[in-house]
């Protein structure tokens, strides 16, 4: 195939016109990060207020089950609409959390709002049994049957206790990317199905319209800005950058290139070690987005990804064909020049993580003399070896090429004081799979990197 006009990965002393890179992603604001974490607190103290003005009665028949079980769902309602927020993308609070950080909490925050929504109709099925002196099974038949949008809430639950099982890590890592992306997009659903049994049956709610409606525009405003965030910013984006693929080329063994071409790249703030979710419309692949690193700082009119070959979409990206429409989410990630706290940087990566440090490279100012470690199986997996030497080069820096397994290439807090003697007057930067994510932290903590001057990202759904 034809190479393109500009490619980002040839080096600026061998082309005559080197087109200047687009602006980069705003500087994080980690006070945003505090007052929303100040708002979300406040808004879950006011639910539980809300939640303990049932209008029960104390002292009657199932009154406290049924004011434990009120509690539990109006908390447990809250906090799904927060597990929402998290991953609703938001670029004010995903600049300083970053992907992985959003989605580490909201896995954290996950089982809670199962488990108390769980707790809710279990407490409140016994509390109108005692109160009906019918006892729990017969109310929760009748319950079901005869009271309005029960049934949907049941259905609403069940559909949101699977989504949990599933999300289990011993059970996630065993079902592809696509099924599991498949079963999370039911959680919308479970939570629509529960919304108009909270707000008419719902005891803090019935007869209350004030509190009706300052509840309806909380969840109206969070499908908002998920509709915002996850859909319709995307599609203007994509439309407006018009990005095509011009050309996909081997990486690797193992790994392609695919340059895309757009218009307008000058607008799209991206910095280097950031990624973007791909969505390419070819047959098979138009109905999912995958995210993939920039593998260089998009240079106007062309930006970059490299993949490996590892499952269904990413084997299936090495045929795209040129003109391919492409639409994207992002850029995202946190992992860039923006978190520099030294004047010098430590980066490690683990096989196909290296595209995110070598666009990350691009940035890093020239006194930042950087070390780079590069983690590999085989030799064959030194991916974009020749881009990161001259970036290297450049900067007047150093590469560690490590190659071979785990047994006998060990990752440890001695390796890494001996390969850079100034450990202590630098940021370290990780990309790659979780397990050696983990692991490379691990040893960076204990060889005397703070977690203030730490940043990774993992490589994993």
């Amino acid at each position: 195939m034809t190479s393109v006009a500009f490619d980002p990965a040839v080096p600026a002393r061998r082309q005559k016109r080197r087109p200047p890179a687009s602006p980069p992603a705003p500087a994080p604001r980690p006070w945003i990060v505090r007052f929303a974490l100040a708002v979300a607190a406040v808004g879950l103290v006011l639910s539980a207020w809300v939640g303990l003005r049932s209008g029960t009665q104390p002292g009657t028949a199932g009154s406290l089950a049924t004011v434990i079980g009120n509690e539990a769902g109006m908390v447990g309602m809250y906090l799904a609409l927060l597990m929402v927020l998290l991953i609703s993308r938001i670029p004010a609070i995903e600049r300083v959390l970053g992907q992985d950080g959003l989605l580490r909490w909201h896995r954290r925050l996950a089982p809670w709002p199962i488990s108390l929504l769980v707790a809710h109709a279990i407490f409140i099925v016994i509390g109108y049994g005692q109160a009906s002196h019918s006892g729990a099974l017969h109310e929760t038949v009748v319950m079901v049957l005869d009271f309005p949008n029960v049934l949907a809430a049941t259905v609403a639950l069940a559909l949101m206790v699977g989504i949990g099982v599933v999300s289990i890590r011993a059970i996630r890592s065993r079902l592809r990317r696509e099924t599991w992306w498949v079963v999370h997009l039911y959680m919308y659903l479970a939570l629509a199905l529960s919304f108009a049994h909270v707000i008419l049956l719902g005891p803090s709610f019935v007869g209350r319209p004030a509190i009706q409606a300052i509840w309806s525009a909380l969840w109206i405003a969070t499908a908002g800005t998920v509709l915002g965030y996850r859909v319709v910013l995307p599609v203007v984006r994509s439309l407006r950058h018009d990005l095509r693929v011009v050309e996909v080329k081997p990486a690797g063994t193992d790994a392609v290139s695919v340059v895309v071409k757009g218009r307008r790249l000058d607008r799209l703030p991206a910095s280097g070690g950031q990624f973007m979710a791909w969505r390419f419309l070819a047959p098979g692949m138009w109905w999912q987005a995958h995210p993939y690193s920039l593998s260089a700082r998009p240079r106007p009119p062309f930006v970059r990804l490299t993949v490996k070959q590892v499952g269904d979409h990413s084997r299936a990206v090495a045929g795209l064909r040129p003109g391919t429409r492409v639409f994207v989410e992002g850029p995202y990630g946190a992992c860039t020049a923006h978190a520099l706290t030294r004047p010098k940087a430590l980066l490690v990566a683990g096989g196909i993580g290296v595209t995110a440090l070598r666009s990350l490279l691009e940035d890093l100012p020239k006194e930042s003399v950087p070390v780079v470690v590069v983690r590999a199986s085989h030799e064959a997996q030194l991916y974009l070896r020749e881009e990161l030497t001259e970036l290297v080069r450049q900067r007047k820096g150093q590469l560690h090429e490590l190659v071979g397994s785990r047994e006998d290439v060990v990752l440890d807090a001695a390796l890494f004081k001996s390969l850079v003697r100034d450990l202590h007057r630098r940021d370290a930067y990780v990309c790659g799979p979780p397990e050696f994510v983990r692991a490379v932290s691990a040893a960076l903590e204990e060889a005397g990197v703070p977690r203030a001057a730490l940043h990774a990202e993992e490589y994993a759904w």
